[in-house]
């Protein structure tokens, strides 16, 4: 049963894609325009309620919150592609951590960068909020700094391997660095820069990015 992903486009999707890719998982993939308010529409909630990309069905299975959904594939296809969980229950809890970093920490600034900087459209007046914009990037600072402090004692967030916890960070971060020229938080600093090339250099990324463009 090939697995559909709603939303493609969408930066939260993407992540989602890229473990597929990454896990070799054949799929296909349901437009939704956001921008238009098709994740609004009655069809759509009937799969995700709260009117949030993405979704997957595989079969009679529905899953939705794209971190669920890289965990849930990773595990259920452990045994062919790249491994994304870890190898022990050690490398496991960091990859969780960082993932829970990435949500907690990272995610909510740089979501807040996005829409201010580059999707305007989709808040309530339409109009970007610059304190929201100054705020929002003043916490990045303090959060990639400690990144840049363990990117600095291995190669990846939970280790020396490639994990969820990497491609958790790519849509966001790909806006940031591309999109709305604010690039210097992440070419600024050395560790924070350098892994910022190399995952955002694997093939998985590529194709995505190829297939999938964002809507701007």
């Amino acid at each position: 049963m090939v697995v559909k992903v709603y939303g493609p486009h969408c930066a939260s999707a993407k992540r989602v894609l890229v473990c597929l890719i990454e896990k070799e998982i054949e799929f296909e993939v349901v437009p939704i325009n956001v921008l238009e308010g098709e994740h609004k529409n009655p069809e759509y909630l009937k799969l995700q309620p709260f009117g949030s990309i993405p979704v997957i069905q595989d079969g009679d299975y529905t899953l939705y919150e794209s971190r669920a959904i890289m965990r849930y594939y990773a595990e259920k296809y452990r045994s062919q592609g790249v491994e994304l969980l870890g190898k022990t229950i050690e490398e496991k809890g960091l990859i969780e951590q960082w993932l829970e970093v990435e949500a907690q920490n990272y995610h909510p600034s740089a979501y807040n960068l996005t829409v201010h900087v580059l999707f305007p459209a989709l808040l309530a007046d339409n109009t970007p909020n610059p304190k929201v914009i100054e705020e929002s990037e003043a916490k990045l600072v303090k959060v990639l700094d400690i990144y840049e402090e363990r990117l600095s004692k291995s190669k990846y967030l939970a280790g020396d391997f490639f994990s969820l916890a990497d491609i958790s960070h790519l849509p966001f971060t790909d806006y940031i660095v591309k999109y709305m020229g604010k690039e210097y938080l992440i070419k600024d600093r050395k560790h924070v820069s350098a892994w910022w090339d190399d995952i955002s250099s694997r093939p998985s990324w590529k194709k995505v990015l190829e297939l999938y463009s964002p809507p701007i």
